[in-house]
């Protein structure tokens, strides 16, 4: 049997709660970092300095062409390293790390047609050569 003053001797969960957040936060930087964690990201930072490739994406009219998918990547390398849309302006930009370095920019037309109904095609892959951290305006010109 219990009595009113046992019951006050004992702490409430709450204390206990504050009591236990108290020593992780005093304890938890002495805790050694996962061996299996993964490593740091290579993407850009807003600091670290940069390269512009920047494009319009042209139609067989001549006009600008909207939601075309823009893949670009490294001339060494065929695995896509960036997949962008254009916008409706027929648009694109993408930053890439400054630096020389050599780039392949090209579209992925699957399913792009005009509006008669006939396919297109790109009339060439667009090589991009960075120095620095400079603008490189470039256009994709599609045909039928």
């Amino acid at each position: 049997m219990t009595t009113r003053r046992a019951c006050r001797l004992l702490p409430p969960a709450r204390y206990f709660l504050l009591l236990l957040l108290i020593l992780v936060s005093v304890f938890y930087p002495h805790f050694p970092p996962q061996a299996n964690a993964a490593p740091a990201s290579k993407k850009l930072k807003p600091s670290d300095p940069y390269a512009l490739i920047f494009g319009t994406v042209w139609g067989p009219d001549n006009r600008a062409a909207y939601g075309v998918k823009v893949i670009i990547h490294s001339a060494s390398g065929k695995k896509p390293k960036w997949e962008l849309f254009s916008d409706h302006a027929g648009e694109f930009a993408q930053r890439v790390p400054a630096g020389k370095n050599d780039y392949i920019v090209t579209a992925d037309l699957k399913g792009v047609k005009t509006q008669d109904g006939h396919p297109v095609h790109l009339q060439e892959d667009v090589p991009v050569h960075v120095e620095y951290d400079e603008r490189v305006d470039i256009g994709l010109h599609l045909a039928q």
